[in-house]
């Protein structure tokens, strides 16, 4: 991966219709809060923030996902509004990642105990050892 791929601004998708697993619905989801908070975390940042529907963890909700241009996707789940600051920390470490992997080593905590999952980028081949 060049420079020019991993310095590309990271982008954060916050699911907007997640809940809490088991949780009555109710007018002001969980994940509409945490998409606010993250909004705020990022202000300032090159980190953008974009609202979507449903990431389809709805079992370990609330869920965000993070990718910079040309990265690994992560999917996180079990989060709440005082996640955001971690969200954003998490992607711009992501972004500065020169193989496009999201580094253990910085990564917040609450991002260590909520992944769900890691995507590779389109057109990723796997090297064999």
């Amino acid at each position: 991966m060049d420079a020019a791929v991993s310095t590309a601004a990271p982008v954060v998708y916050v699911c907007i219709t997640c809940g809490y697993a088991g949780e009555a619905d109710i007018e002001l989801r969980p994940g509409a809060i945490l998409a606010a908070a993250t909004e705020r975390a990022a202000a300032g940042t090159e980190v953008e923030v974009r609202r979507l529907r449903c990431l389809a963890n709805c079992s370990r909700g609330p869920s965000a996902a993070m990718r910079a241009n040309g990265s690994w996707t992560y999917v996180f789940g079990g989060l709440d509004a005082t996640c955001a600051d971690a969200l954003i920390a998490g992607a711009r470490l992501l972004a500065r990642a020169a193989d496009g992997i999201l580094p253990w080593r910085g990564r917040p905590e609450k991002l260590k105990r909520g992944l769900i999952a890691r995507v590779p980028p389109i057109g990723f081949q796997e090297i064999d050892p």
